[in-house]
């Protein structure tokens, strides 16, 4: 079975980052979740990024605010596809900082990034790279799009009303 790392700066992180673990869950995808601090674990970053993919993990979602480093030092040490989730922290500026920090990442060095808090779109994007390689998973996304769908049409037929 394929799995998902899901990684955050700090705990104060997870209500935030519960979204993408919840959204993953309910795909079937295996969740493995962890705190790793780009400033305060360094060494283990370190560890974390070059081996993740050896515990078949397929793709990293990390969510981190402030200066927000950790999705793409994730990505420069992974071969894995990374997710930065920008968090709006307590010591933010609106925000800001930690989506440009994830989002301006030199060549060579690509996190695909989501929106501010935006765990839960980073989780669905997670599974549909699983999906790429795993019908099971491709047919779940298929499914909840198509969930999406129905619930815009029925939602317009109450207002057409």
């Amino acid at each position: 079975m394929s799995k998902v790392g899901v990684i955050m700066g700090s705990d104060s992180d997870l209500p935030i980052m519960q979204e993408a673990i919840d959204i993953l869950k309910d795909f079937n995808i295996e969740v493995e979740v962890d705190i790793v601090s780009a400033h305060r674990t360094p060494e283990k970053l370190f560890d974390y990024s070059k081996n993740a993919h050896t515990r078949g993990i397929k793709a990293i979602v990390a969510g981190a605010g402030g200066a927000a480093h950790l999705p793409g030092m994730v990505a420069s040490l992974s071969p894995l596809p990374v997710i930065g989730v920008p968090v709006k922290s307590r010591n933010s500026i609106d925000g800001w900082d930690s989506i440009l920090s994830i989002l301006q990442m030199p060549g060579g060095v690509p996190v695909a990034t989501v929106a501010l808090n935006g765990a839960k779109n980073a989780g669905i994007l997670a599974a549909q790279i699983i999906g790429a390689s795993d019908q099971s998973v491709l047919n779940k996304i298929i499914a909840y799009k198509e969930e999406l769908k129905l619930k815009v049409e029925t939602a317009s037929k109450k207002v057409r009303k």
